[in-house]
């Protein structure tokens, strides 16, 4: 498959065969048939059926055939009004003014793959799937927030990320981008006196009773300002004493329109703005962006850009972690610890800064390979943090991990098993403490992640202690993969000499003009990316994200969507916090890992 780049031979022939595997199954067992393959999707099988086929295709999906796709990864919607680049001849995709988009994921086949919904202006509205799975809720109501399509029979279909006052649909084409493009902000007093309406607290609007035969309810807020909900987080519970009955999440508080945004930005200065959506991810944010562009191009990344990438990415991984151990001992009552990680985690990032240049937010990586070369006696501080860190963690086993009063608050609370896990959307961490040990560096490996010896820890506790103990064992295997790197880091260029890398490399660009025009047009416009769709996932810190890019043949992105590892984990907190204490939900929240930007964007 040509323009796939970052995978071993090996996995990519894997991955061929099971789609291939796939589709004959499919044309096979799925008796309606009424559904159309689209051609050249080399990301993953992609299929289109009508809104009346949608519910029958997706149950034989997730329910009838072999090896079933038992995950909805993530629903979407695109605005193709103004797109001029969707294929011809017999790779035309259907005429659309909005096209639904639903991937799935079969954790037996190892296979992401599309299923696509063509929808007229004229009647944006498909039959709800939140019967189908239980995560879809949230999904569904964002593409309502967003695009403005209805979902037929959907429980509580209201806004997510926009205020209730909000006016249209921000992600249509025709809706403003900017504050610019509008009037100036003006709040009369009858607008006052709406917005203040909108934000009073009805039990009912929240699909919640005020009583019940027995008692009446007490509703608390818990946010959106807290210490113990790691964000501009609300959540709205329902108490029984101080039992929980119900706990609602409120999201949208830290929404920015990081998708809006990157249709109005050239392909390589949108680089800075995906550091902001895991925001303690650093560079692991860069990587899915810059993987979609160069396997949408064509790209070949040298070898040791890649391993300098795989480097970077697991000492953010590290970084993360430390952040979630050291403010999940806190919220569960134990106060030295995270002084302890952060001292830890500004070593780290000191070794950031100097090869970087930035620390959080270095916006590193580049399309084709990364900023710039190791600089000079950057191995002497990795090989002295590598040194170091193992005692630390050893430390830590025994003041965190072994500590009882910890484990008392910790054991048995928002348990959740594998098959519930998969029908929620968990990822990561979340899914492996369920014992099912699924690690996309070790099932699709990319960015040559399968030449690293590493293992994949697992528990099958399914709680908010397992949850802790697998995030700390993630940090012992960083440290492997980081010593890999720093023992076998390979010689030559640490960028692409393609030309749709950014910036280009500056060797001749006072010899000859064509590399000087190159270099010129690059760093102004932007590179011209080809036509295409692609979507290309990682296991980030906090489970799996992925940017899906359309490209319509410019110099920015059409569409890009950001599938992101905490939206779907927050709509589990209900499930997770029922017939629990208030004390017992703020160890939950902490054991998630998330943060807001990451749920928001």
């Amino acid at each position: 498959m040509t323009g796939v780049i970052a995978k071993s031979v090996h996995c990519e022939t894997a991955y061929i065969q099971e789609a291939e595997l796939f589709l004959r199954e499919i044309d096979l067992e799925y008796h309606s048939h009424n559904y159309w393959l689209q051609p050249n999707c080399g990301d993953m099988p992609t299929l289109w059926v009508d809104a009346q086929s949608l519910i029958p295709l997706l149950q034989f999906l997730k329910q009838n055939i072999s090896r079933p796709f038992d995950m909805l990864y993530d629903l979407s919607a695109i605005d193709e009004r103004l797109r001029v680049n969707r294929g011809e001849g017999p790779e035309k995709q259907p005429a659309s003014d909005f096209t639904l988009v639903y991937q799935l994921l079969s954790f037996t086949r190892n296979l992401f793959i599309r299923i696509k919904v063509a929808l007229a202006d004229s009647k944006l509205s498909v039959p709800s799937i939140s019967g189908v799975w239980e995560n879809a809720n949230w999904y569904e109501r964002e593409v309502w927030d967003l695009f403005g399509i209805n979902f037929e029979g959907h429980p509580h279909l209201r806004r997510i990320m926009m205020p209730p006052t909000w006016k249209g649909h921000p992600l249509r084409k025709d809706h403003h981008a900017r504050a610019t493009e509008v009037d100036p902000f003006t709040l009369s007093e009858e607008k006052e006196r709406k917005e203040q309406e909108a934000l009073l607290f009805r039990p009912e609007d929240w699909g919640m009773a005020r009583a019940n035969e027995d008692s009446e309810f007490m509703f608390l807020n818990l946010g959106p300002n807290h210490p113990s909900v790691h964000g501009v987080f609300r959540i709205a519970l329902q108490l029984d004493g101080e039992q929980i009955v119900d706990a609602v999440p409120d999201i949208g508080y830290h929404h920015r329109g990081a998708e809006k945004m990157a249709e109005r930005q050239a392909w390589h200065t949108y680089v800075p703005y995906t550091d902001r959506i895991d925001y303690l991810g650093g560079v692991m944010n860069n990587l899915p962006y810059v993987l979609a562009l160069e396997q949408l191009a064509g790209i070949q990344v040298p070898e040791r850009a890649q391993v300098i990438r795989v480097m970077m990415c697991e000492f953010f991984r590290i970084s993360s972690h430390l952040v979630f151990f050291g403010t999940f001992a806190q919220d569960v009552g134990q106060m030295s610890p995270v002084f302890y990680m952060f001292i830890d985690r500004e070593k780290l990032f000191g070794i950031v800064e100097a090869i970087t240049g930035g620390r959080m937010h270095p916006a590193w990586f580049r399309i084709g390979g990364v900023a710039q070369d190791l600089p000079e006696g950057w191995d002497k501080m990795v090989r002295e943090f590598l040194d170091y860190m193992p005692e630390r963690l050893r430390d830590y086993d025994g003041m965190v991990i072994k500590n009882k009063l910890l484990q008392k608050r910790t054991r048995g609370i928002g348990v959740y098993n594998t098959a519930e896990a998969i029908e929620w959307g968990v990822t990561g961490p979340g899914l492996r403490a369920t014992g099912l040990d699924w690690d996309l560096r070790k099932k699709r490996p990319y960015s040559g992640y399968d030449q690293f010896e590493f293992d994949i820890p697992s528990y099958d506790g399914g709680d908010c202690f397992d949850r802790c103990r697998v995030r700390v064992d993630e940090m012992w295997q960083s440290l492997r993969i980081i010593r890999q790197c720093l023992e076998n880091m390979p010689t030559g260029p640490y960028k692409s000499d393609h030309p749709l890398t950014t910036p280009p490399r500056k060797g001749r660009t006072m010899q000859d003009i064509e590399t000087l025009i190159q270099h010129f047009v690059n760093n102004s416009w932007g590179p011209v990316m080809p036509a295409g769709e692609v979507c290309f996932p990682i296991e980030a810190t906090k489970g799996l994200n992925s940017y899906q890019i359309i490209s319509d043949g410019g110099t920015t992105s059409y569409r890009t969507r950001i599938r992101t590892p905490s939206f779907p984990h927050l709509q589990m907190i209900p499930l997770m916090s029922r017939g629990l204490l208030i004390a017992d939900l703020i160890a939950i929240i902490a054991s998630i890992d998330f943060v807001m930007a990451d749920v928001d964007r």
